[in-house]
């Protein structure tokens, strides 16, 4: 391979120069998927409900040498989206990369899941992540370009008790991906979902302080190993990059193959 190759090769998952807007950024993986995508030398947009809340995160990814811009941003409000846009477009000029990543989670019997608990959990991660790629599509359909990465879950594709609204939410993400992708190709956006498996989040931690369900966990993932945060580096550049440009309406599962199947066999392992 010649060096010029090589340094081809590279620049696929080069963001230098480029601006990315990451939702749900003042904690959690939304400042890991910053982290990674300020490392390949993208600058940042950053959101949260609390502008403040971000002010350490800023700090830290104007540490790293790239610009950090903090929005407010409520996912839950229409106008709070529409001015998180034109507030971003104004700061940065073009936005070359969308990460969706706002949620949250209500974990609860069928039974028990009320009508606000259901309009919280998909009005946010299902209704927001629509009206924030649609605010940010239109601009970028201006430039002909853009790399939109919707954040689902292996819950876009498996059912567990107990997730039933955060379930139908991610799994609408996962079919609203291929919708927008059919939907914007044709300006040179690409459209994906990020599905991550079983990680440790502020969400979800009181699971893992059950040593039994983290052993249950575990013997089901191949990898014998709940998900790290950093485990998602390498997936969202590659989805923000010029090295998935032929890739659209896809989900990628990071899960450490616990979507291979939920169940282990009992005669032939060990």
């Amino acid at each position: 391979m010649s060096s010029t190759d090589e340094v081809s090769k590279k620049k696929l998952f080069d963001l230098t120069g480029q601006t990315a807007l990451v939702t749900g950024a003042s904690r959690g993986l939304g400042q890991y998927f910053g982290r990674a995508l300020a490392s390949a030398g993208a600058d940042l947009i950053v959101t949260s409900r609390r502008k403040d809340d971000l002010t350490p995160f800023v700090r830290e990814i104007e540490a790293l040498g790239r610009r950090a811009v903090p929005l407010e941003l409520d996912v839950r409000e229409l106008g709070s989206i529409e001015r998180m846009a034109e507030a971003a477009e104004a700061a940065c000029g073009q936005i070359h990369i969308l990460v969706n990543n706002a949620g949250c989670n209500v974990r609860k019997p069928a039974l028990e899941v009320t009508w606000e608990d259901w309009n919280l959990v998909v009005n946010t991660n299902l209704r927001g992540s629509f009206f924030v790629a649609q605010q940010v599509a239109r601009r970028m359909m201006m430039y002909g370009y853009g790399r939109i990465v919707n954040i689902g879950s292996v819950t876009s594709v498996f059912g567990y008790a107990g997730l039933a609204p955060y379930g139908a939410s991610r799994g609408g993400v996962r079919q609203m991906t291929m919708s927008l992708a059919d939907d914007w190709g044709r300006y040179g956006i690409t459209v994906n979902c990020l599905a991550p498996g079983w990680f440790r989040t502020e969400q979800n931690k009181v699971l893992y302080e059950n040593k039994d369900w983290v052993d249950y966990l575990v013997d089901r993932i191949p990898m014998k190993r709940p998900g790290e945060p950093h485990d998602l580096d390498g997936a969202v550049v590659f989805l923000a990059s010029e090295a998935s440009r032929y890739i659209t309406g896809q989900t990628l599962l990071v899960d450490g193959g616990i979507s291979t199947g939920a169940t282990r066999a009992t005669v032939g392992t060990r």
